[in-house]
């Protein structure tokens, strides 16, 4: 391979870090600036300063589903590609299904286990 080649990922490179230096330099420039000991960035609403604090807290079984919806969503995700670039080895005769069925019982064990468990209870 030659040099030449790489020339547009050298150009794809480039772009994504000369789009974020100037991102950030456009926000550093025009952004809100803290200046005299005025407040940056204070809440606003309907022309009344906020009562609360803005802080909440949420529950840990709110970050467990998050987690776990993310676990089996990518996992999910991997499935759709995997069938289509193995429709060949299909076709050909070549047995896939088995390595499928293993890693799709694996999410289907780990989902029971969860159900079983608990963790997708927002109840307890």
């Amino acid at each position: 391979m030659e040099l030449g080649d790489y020339l547009p990922v050298l150009i794809q490179i480039l772009l994504a870090v000369g789009i974020g230096v100037g991102i950030l330099a456009v926000s550093h420039i025009f952004g809100q600036k803290a200046r005299h000991g005025k407040i940056k960035d204070s809440p606003y609403e309907c022309g009344l300063a906020a009562e609360a604090s803005g802080k909440t807290s949420y529950s840990v079984k709110f970050y467990v589903t998050a987690m776990l919806f993310i676990l089996f969503d990518v996992d999910v995700v991997f499935l759709i590609p995997w069938t289509l670039t193995h429709r060949e080895l299909a076709a050909a005769g070549i047995p896939i299904l088995g390595p499928m069925l293993f890693f799709t019982g694996i999410l289907v064990a780990g989902l029971v286990y969860e159900l079983k468990s608990g963790a997708l209870e927002w109840d307890s």
